[in-house]
């Protein structure tokens, strides 16, 4: 967990530090219009080492993905926790983790300050959440040959189905699938090089991945019914209740604002549900 590449994203530009990689900042408003936007108690509680540290894992729309070739970073995210630092008049330092449940992790000690991720009654016991930004169809990519021919009809026997480590979908389908085998994957690079080598069967998770792995494995396919759905939101860690009025206004402006929308489209995300119906 505390090996996990640093990105520092500063108002006055990029900087070159020892293992960590500087990426393009943000255009940033001048200070004193930024230092209005936000009370100081929510400053202090969003941002408390005077950086808002914005925990991301590679691979995923919703939280970082880079274009093929490119550096540039983007993400729901990355854009979201860009646009709050703004107006919390902060410098802004995205951390890349391998995985979600490693962010969560860094959150919970302290290590990173907010990211956006699936909403769920367990992780609301060791974070704080805001509203739902959007929401996601979780779904089945199946490889070329698969047994596995649909969402609801996951649990054949002997298949084996792959899910990210640590994540809600390996909780939930651990629950639902008996004659299936699942199969925690430490990285999304480790899902896509185990469905091109026919070691899965299929990975099981949000389609927002599932799309960005079907680019990378030649074959495979995402499969058009679901399973269930996610609802994204911002998260920060617990003891942050001073922000968390702040936080939460925040949240619903990027929404109604087209924010969300706009820093969807840029990532690539795909897989967004229309209705909100299990």
């Amino acid at each position: 967990m505390r090996s996990a590449i640093r990105i520092g994203v500063v108002a006055a530009g990029a900087a070159l530090l020892l293992g960590c990689v500087s990426a393009p900042a943000p255009a940033s408003p001048p200070a004193a219009a930024t230092a209005t936007r936000a009370p100081v108690e929510a400053r202090r509680a969003l941002a408390p080492t005077g950086t808002l540290r914005v925990g991301v894992y590679a691979g995923s729309p919703t939280s970082m993905v880079r274009a093929a070739g490119s550096t540039e970073m983007r993400g729901v995210s990355v854009e979201l926790g860009q646009e709050l630092g703004q107006r919390l008049g902060v410098p802004v330092q995205i951390v890349v983790y391998p995985r979600l449940a490693e962010v969560l992790a860094a959150i919970q000690r302290g290590e990173a300050d907010v990211t956006v991720t699936n909403a769920t009654a367990e992780r609301a016991r060791v974070v704080d959440f805001t509203a739902p930004l959007l929401a996601l169809e979780l779904g089945v990519l199946a490889r070329a040959g698969s047994p596995v021919t649909s969402a609801q009809t996951l649990d054949v026997a002997g298949a084996r189905i792959g899910v990210s480590q640590g994540s809600t979908s390996e909780s939930v389908l651990r629950t639902r699938l008996s004659k299936a085998l699942l199969v925690p994957t430490p990285t999304l690079d480790a899902a896509a090089q185990a469905l091109k080598s026919g070691t899965l069967e299929a990975f099981a998770t949000n389609k927002a991945i599932l799309f960005e792995l079907a680019d990378r494995v030649p074959g495979s396919r995402v499969l058009d019914d679901r399973w269930g759905l996610e609802h994204l939101a911002m998260a920060v860690g617990k003891g942050r209740d001073a922000g968390l009025p702040y936080l939460r206004a925040f949240a619903e402006s990027v929404r109604a604002g087209g924010e969300v929308r706009r820093a969807a489209e840029r990532a690539g995300l795909r897989g967004t549900a229309s209705d909100t119906a299990p």
